[in-house]
């Protein structure tokens, strides 16, 4: 009687960095796909290929992992925006460019729900990253504009809220009464268009 020896998969070996990056990139599709509920460790670990033991080695804890998450997301939300460069003699299209990527991520990259999920579970006070963040895109983009720091972080304020809003149940409410999904982020963009260009009036 013979015994077949199966070769085991070849083991990936990676640096810190990228274990934790490939942890986050796990969390991050199951967000997407299925929601914050979907962020435990061992479905975590499963996406991402790895042991339970791995993801609490890098990070401590399935709240750490979320919190890390967030912060990724809005670093990577920032990075977009920032890169939105600003003609001198087209303003108002490139306000409109930057509010769109906004609005896409947290449409499309699943934010909103991390958001909502953070701020339900009392764990935003966590993420000081956001202070620091908001000061960035005011001084970097919108203050090299000429928009007064107040004035921009108080944009900042009203276009995320707004964002997390139309992210979270924007289409949903849009279908409950009957119109499209997208008429919710049609609406918000019109009115914060609206605002901005009474700003520079």
């Amino acid at each position: 009687m013979s015994i077949t020896k199966h070769k085991n998969s070849p083991r990936i070996r990676r640096t810190p960095e990228e274990s934790r990056a490939n942890i986050l990139s796990a969390a991050e599709d199951l967000l997407v796909e299925q929601g914050p509920q979907s962020l435990r460790l061992a479905d975590v670990a499963k996406r991402a290929g790895v042991a339970n033991a791995t993801v609490l080695h890098h990070f401590g804890s399935i709240d750490a992992v979320q919190q890390a998450l967030m912060e990724r997301m809005i670093a990577d939300l920032v990075e977009n925006i920032l890169s939105v460069e600003i003609p001198a003699d087209a303003p108002l299209e490139v306000r409109t460019a930057g509010l769109k990527t906004l609005f896409d991520a947290f449409e499309t990259r699943g934010a909103a729900r991390l958001a909502a999920w953070l701020e339900l579970t009392d764990e935003t006070s966590r993420l000081t990253v956001v202070r620091e963040v908001v000061q960035e895109v005011a001084q970097k983009k919108m203050g090299n504009a000429g928009v007064p720091a107040d004035v921009a972080e108080d944009i900042i304020l009203l276009s995320v809220t707004l964002a997390v809003g139309v992210g979270l149940f924007g289409p949903t409410l849009g279908r409950l009464i009957g119109k499209p999904p997208e008429r919710a982020r049609e609406l918000t963009l019109q009115m914060l268009m609206g605002y901005l260009e009474g700003l520079s009036g």
